[in-house]
């Protein structure tokens, strides 16, 4: 695979400070990093973004996720590796990702399951979270950034 053309994060005067910025800020919510890793890999795994299942499989491996738990993020409803706050992460994740794919993107009982686990505080984190990633996915996918290719 080779890259269209570089990150427009890159190319785009401001834009990666202010992604950054976004990014620090959404991590200083009360969501667990771990669970915003996986939030990640998630969400990049369903809009098919190399890069960043790459990088946030190692991130999460390096702060000290386990295999077996990276392994099953695709099928974590059927996984019982996750806690039940991960998995409200997890369905949130997908239901923000996938906006397109019901009538109700984001249908009540997903959005109270997540309120259960998270104040309104940590909510608004992470939905800031799954909107980034999901921003960086498709820059990402479109310009056919190469896994791998973000040192880390």
């Amino acid at each position: 695979m080779q890259t269209r053309i570089k990150n427009p994060a890159l190319l785009v005067p401001g834009a990666m400070p202010a992604l950054m910025a976004l990014s620090q800020a959404a991590k200083k919510g009360g969501v667990p990093s771990k669970t915003l890793d996986l939030v990640a890999l998630r969400a990049s795994q369903i809009n098919g973004c190399s890069l960043c299942v790459d990088m946030h499989a190692k991130d999460a491996k390096r702060a000290g996720d386990t295999d077996e738990r990276l392994f099953a993020v695709a099928a974590w409803r059927e996984a019982p590796f996750f806690t039940d706050a991960e998995r409200a992460a997890l369905g949130l994740t997908e239901a923000a990702t996938r906006l397109s794919d019901r009538a109700d993107p984001v249908p009540d009982e997903v959005w109270e399951e997540a309120a259960r686990h998270f104040d309104e505080a940590a909510l608004g984190h992470l939905v800031l979270a799954i909107g980034l990633i999901n921003l960086w996915n498709r820059l990402n996918a479109s310009t056919r950034q190469v896994a791998g290719s973000v040192p880390h």
